[in-house]
This record gives C-alpha cells, sequence and structure tokens, in this order.
C-alpha cells in the first residue's frame, strides 16, 4: 500500500477516534473537549488536501445509484464537519477565546449540539462506503482466503448483531430527537460508566456502517444488472 493511502487511512481512524472522545464531552471536561475539536479541524483540513482529487472528479462520469449515494454522504460528512467547526469555534471557552464571540450563542449550542450527531451518524456511513477496503486489509492481516468460513458466514453474522444492537441503542439514547432538533439541551450522564457508554456508540456507529456497506453493495449489483 502506497504511503499516501495508509496516511489517509490513518486520518480517517484518528478522525472517529476524536469524534467518539468529543461525544463523551461529560467525561473529559470543557478544555479537554476543545483541544480534541481543534485537532479534529486539523485533521478535517488534511483530510481534504489529500483527497482533493475527489473534487475535481465530480462533474466527470456516469453518476449510477451507487456513486450518488455515496457523493450525498460526503458532501453531508463535509457540511456536518463546518457545522461543527464553526459553532466550537463560537462556543469555545478556552483555544478560540482570543476571538472574543459574544453574538449568537443559543444558535452556536443548538447547531453543535445538531451537527455532532449527524456527524457521529454521517461519519458512520462515509467508513461503511469503504468497508471494503478495512476488510480487504484486514483479510490479508488475518490471513482470511476468499472463500473463509469466517470471512463469508461469521463476520456478516457478528455485523448484524452489532447493526441491531447499536439501533437500539440509538433509539434507546434518544439520538434523533438531537439530530432534529426536538430538544434544545443534550442529556449527560455525569456518572455513567465510560467503557459502556462508548461500546454504546461504538455499536451505534457500527451500526450504521453496516448499513451503508450493504446498501452500497447491493446499489452497485443493481446498476451492473441495469448496464447488463
Amino acid at each position: 500500500m502506497k504511503p499516501k493511502a495508509i496516511i489517509k487511512i490513518v486520518i480517517d481512524v484518528l478522525m472517529t477516534l476524536g469524534l467518539l472522545f468529543l461525544m463523551g464531552y461529560q467525561f473529559w471536561g470543557d478544555a479537554a473537549h476543545e483541544w480534541a475539536g481543534a485537532g479534529m479541524f486539523l485533521l478535517f483540513i488534511l483530510h481534504h488536501v489529500l483527497n482533493g482529487n475527489w473534487y475535481k472528479s465530480l462533474f466527470k462520469g456516469r453518476y449510477t445509484p451507487s456513486r450518488i449515494f455515496q457523493v450525498v454522504v460526503d458532501l453531508l460528512v463535509f457540511l456536518a464537519m463546518i457545522g461543527l467547526m464553526v459553532s466550537g469555534i463560537m462556543l469555545s471557552n478556552h483555544v478560540f477565546s482570543f476571538l472574543n464571540i459574544h453574538g449568537g450563542m443559543s444558535f452556536a449550542r443548538l447547531l453543535h449540539m445538531a451537527a455532532s450527531h449527524w456527524g457521529l451518524v454521517l461519519m458512520a456511513l462515509h467508513l461503511g462506503l469503504h468497508w471494503g477496503m478495512f476488510l480487504g486489509l484486514a483479510k490479508k492481516a488475518l490471513h482470511l482466503k476468499q472463500t473463509s468460513r469466517v470471512r463469508k458466514i461469521l463476520l456478516p453474522v457478528l455485523g448484524a448483531g452489532i447493526a441491531i444492537y447499536g439501533l437500539i441503542v440509538f433509539l434507546r439514547r434518544s439520538l434523533l430527537t438531537y439530530m432534529l432538533l426536538q430538544t434544545q439541551f443534550v442529556f449527560l450522564d455525569f456518572g455513567e460508566p465510560v467503557p459502556l457508554f462508548y461500546l454504546d456508540y461504538l455499536a451505534m456507529m457500527g451500526a450504521f456502517i453496516f448499513l451503508a456497506y450493504y446498501v452500497s453493495a447491493l446499489l452497485r449489483k443493481w446498476s451492473g444488472k441495469r448496464a447488463a
């Protein structure tokens, strides 16, 4: 694998871990949250610099259903991240406090709440669209054959189990109410065990990774049948 591809994967992994860390605001406090957010901002810029060819290819080639799905998800991730960065800078009490921004705090809080939860879902969908690459890397690392029972049966069953649990957690934690701004405040359980919190959030990401991976595969299959 080329060094640039490795750097892209590392940045994607760091952004995913960074977003998960940021979702646990109640555990780490205001200053750590802001510095992690600033780090996400830098990773976001690097990600787009390294993927500059994506912009050049937007108006080239045929738009199949699978490609439309991918472009829509990617554009929505971009908008969610911009919303997070703008609202984070406006709400900053530490990293960007020198900007002395005082107005629009109510708007910034609502934007930050919605963008963070949309960002979690959309980033998981984005990862799901490229999950085949991660499965390929895992296959090489574990020396699994293409016809391996682990690859063909165990991994999809395990993925389905994680997805079901993740969707249950998504509903139980009422993330949709934050995404649709049906409430103006996020419930923070300061006494919740940290491992349980991150287990639930990883499962929620797993649910949307699973969804994007198989929806994308179905769309590619459907497009192939139509072309034939």
